[in-house]
């Protein structure tokens, strides 16, 4: 039992200098479960493991929902949604202190809901929504951070790339995880508009009031961004109301956005083809991370290093509370200097049981850590989303940005403690959809 124990931890360590060797993370932690594997119980096993879990993966309907949705947010971007989106917001809520950054940030909600990425809906908004702030006298850092904050929610927001991620690893449903991710979405996005309300009063020149919108102008934008919102009633709705699985809302979707991007004359070849690749490609990627995932899974359950972790914490006697919180810091540190997805599925294995051995419903975690990794995806010293406006807007100075979104940090803290006290504001919806 030692001996397997060191021997994961040993692979933990093998993942690790592999990823700092420039190993894409998929394939080294596939390496390092098949070659652990392969030293407990032989590599013939070993390499029929591997087979068979990369064929369940190719063959899972549920991991087709990935590419499905990555195709929808494409063709939505193609159509121009996100622009529509923008407007309807900043027809309603921009001509307030700090409206443009409130448009900025519903605007993110509505895209996330049509694109499924973080990464994505901030590159999107950061060409639409940010030159527009800038232009009406915004200062800079606090509007590149409020696209690369708005960005975060496109990982929270159902449809969500990493949901999918965590419910098939977790061996949970997807469209419970889906529907539990809703009450703090919207949670997320009240507390950030409080935070520019908070942040606006204090320096009120760095966000100036834009001219009011006329009632025609408004309805004009309502009617120009109804594809967007039929689109997102459709398929958030669909899956809310059991009207579909999440497979058949990913297909539906994916057809509606192909069908609103060719009404709209913006479907020309060389954007379809560009469409398809970028699908493909994150897609792949997505698909290589879930095996490797799989296959280091499969063989730290073996070591039963999972099982000995939980005993360990057990016989410490340390309060559950304060050892969630200390997890919870270990992540936000992890997410600020790794890849936060790729924090999430190395530890996993061992922090799933690690969870529920303390109470708590995988559900409930599959939120949270979504929310913690939103809160790594603005973090210094790394911080992606950050890094992806920076790349669009290479002008503004890196602690800009940095300072731009601390108060959105502060935002995403309160609302992880909001739900670490009160659980039930993630659990309670699937609860009352399947009750």
């Amino acid at each position: 039992m030692d001996d397997a124990i060191q021997l994961a931890g040993f692979g933990l360590l093998a993942t690790f200098v592999l990823i700092a060797l420039h190993v894409p993370v998929g394939i080294a932690m596939g390496i390092a479960g098949v070659v652990g594997f392969g030293l407990l119980s032989g590599f013939h096993p070993a390499l029929a493991m591997m087979a068979s879990e990369t064929s369940n993966a190719l063959t899972s309907l549920d991991l087709l929902t990935i590419p499905l949705f990555v195709l929808m947010g494409a063709f939505a971007s193609i159509a121009g949604l996100s622009e529509d989106l923008y407007r309807l917001a900043y027809a309603l809520v921009g001509h307030r202190r700090g409206g443009l950054a409130m448009a900025t940030i519903g605007g993110c909600a509505g895209f996330g809901a049509v694109c499924g990425s973080s990464v994505a809906t901030a590159a999107t908004f950061g060409k639409v929504s940010l030159p527009s702030m800038i232009r009406r006298g915004y200062e800079p850092g606090f509007a590149a951070g409020t696209v690369a904050a708005g960005g975060t929610l496109g990982i929270l927001i159902p449809p969500s790339s990493i949901m999918v991620i965590y419910a098939v690893l977790a061996q949970e449903l997807i469209i419970t995880l889906y529907i539990a991710a809703l009450v703090p979405a919207l949670i997320a996005i009240v507390f950030h508009f409080f935070a520019i309300l908070a942040y606006t009063q204090i320096r009120p020149r760095d966000a100036p009031l834009g001219p009011r919108i006329g009632a025609a102008e408004r309805w004009g934008a309502v009617r120009a961004s109804w594809p967007v919102l039929v689109l997102t009633c459709t398929v958030v709705g669909g899956m809310a109301l059991g009207v579909f699985t999440a497979t058949e809302s990913a297909a539906v979707g994916a057809v509606m956005a192909f069908g609103f991007a060719g009404m709209r004359g913006a479907l020309r070849s060389s954007q379809l083809r560009s469409a398809l690749l970028s699908t493909a490609s994150t897609s792949a990627m997505i698909y290589v991370l879930i095996i490797g995932a799989s296959l280091f899974g499969y063989f730290s359950a073996v070591t039963q290093a999972p099982q000995v972790l939980v005993g360990w914490v057990g016989e410490a006697n340390v309060p559950v509370w304060v050892a969630m919180l200390a997890l919870m810091v270990l992540f936000v540190i992890a997410g600020a200097i790794f890849d936060e997805v790729a924090t999430m599925v190395i530890s996993m294995p061992f922090v799933l049981p690690l969870v529920q051995s303390w109470g708590f419903d995988p559900i409930w975690w599959g939120v949270i850590n979504v929310v913690i990794i939103e809160i790594g995806m603005l973090t210094p010293p790394l911080g992606m989303n950050v890094f992806v406006v920076k790349g669009i807007a290479p002008q503004i100075p890196l602690p800009s940005i940095y300072r731009g979104v601390m108060p959105y940090i502060l935002s995403n803290l309160c609302r992880l403690g909001l739900l670490l006290v009160f659980p039930p504001l993630v659990l309670w919806l699937p609860h009352l959809l399947k009750g």
